[in-house]
């Protein structure tokens, strides 16, 4: 039997070179996945996932890694994604279930939720840096997947401009630590309010900065969020009550099988009822990202 040729897909072929050379091979649904918030210390860690049409209608404007791209611009392309886009769904992790669980843990499941909740079910999965387990199609972690493959890019957008907007919202409920500006990132004015205020129910204390301003460092990841009355007592939101996101929220089974989604184009979910693993040693879950807002 002869081999099939080598698809080769040259460095300088552009944004949609990977996904097209895909779609030749006969994988016509090509899903990007990515997330925002991994190195944020406040707020949620969301996850989105997209699968563009094939063809000039799959070609946006401006499309590119969201961090390479103004807010304005941002704001016109996730308006562009949603319009186009065959299948997206963005999936909220809040703060609570990060310290529960871990972020790696979050992070993962986060984008396993995104990829089964799209309505359009995917034959091919591209992911930004590392592999996502689980899921029934063959799939590919691309090394700075958002700057090499237009879908990837597309769910980079959703995620980051999901994310910005809870945390403009979450600037008004929690005033003083200036979300609206640094989205949850650790900076010098971040770190400031920190120290001035201490931390509020939405930030990360398994992290460590957050952790030694809450006066519990000493205690493993995750029993660091205080229990009962405090920064860390209120439960997770339900997911029509999470800011930045409208009615249509859903929450749905993290086992959901890959393409079981809502009826329309686009979902919105948070992620529950994943099994919480042991305690993990201390440092396990504060590993950050250098991220540009």
């Amino acid at each position: 039997m002869l081999t099939p040729p080598r698809t080769v897909v040259r460095r300088d072929g552009g944004l949609y070179a990977l996904e097209r050379a895909l779609q030749r091979r006969g994988f016509r649904h090509v899903a990007g996945a990515d997330e925002a918030g991994r190195g944020a210390c406040a707020g949620p860690l969301v996850a989105a996932a997209a699968v563009l049409p094939e063809g000039r209608r799959g070609e946006i404007d401006e499309l590119a890694d969201s961090k390479l791209l103004t807010p304005a611009a941002r704001e016109r392309v996730y308006d562009e994604v949603v319009a186009r886009a065959l299948a997206y769904a963005v999936v909220v992790v809040p703060a609570e279930e990060v310290d529960a669980r871990g972020l790696h843990v979050c992070n993962l499941a986060a984008m396993r939720r995104a990829l089964a909740s799209l309505t359009t079910r995917p034959e091919y999965v591209l992911t930004d840096g590392f592999g996502v387990d689980g899921l029934d199609v063959p799939g590919l972690a691309v090394w700075k997947g958002d700057r090499v493959a237009a879908c990837v890019a597309a769910a980079s957008v959703l995620a980051k401009v999901t994310r910005d907007r809870i945390m403009v919202e979450l600037d008004g409920r929690f005033p003083g630590y200036g979300f609206a500006e640094h989205k949850g990132y650790i900076t010098a004015e971040h770190s400031a309010a920190l120290r001035a205020l201490g931390p509020c129910r939405e930030h990360r204390f398994s992290y460590v900065n957050v952790a030694a301003v809450s006066g519990r460092d000493g205690r493993p990841p995750r029993a660091r969020r205080p229990a009962g009355d405090g920064a860390g007592a209120a439960p997770p939101e339900p997911a029509a009550g999470l800011p930045g996101l409208g009615p249509g929220a859903f929450a749905g089974r993290p086992d959901e099988p890959m393409g079981r989604g809502g009826a329309s184009g686009g979902t919105v979910g948070v992620a529950l009822g994943e099994q919480a693993r042991p305690p993990a040693p201390v440092g396990e879950d504060v590993v950050m990202e250098g991220g540009v807002r």
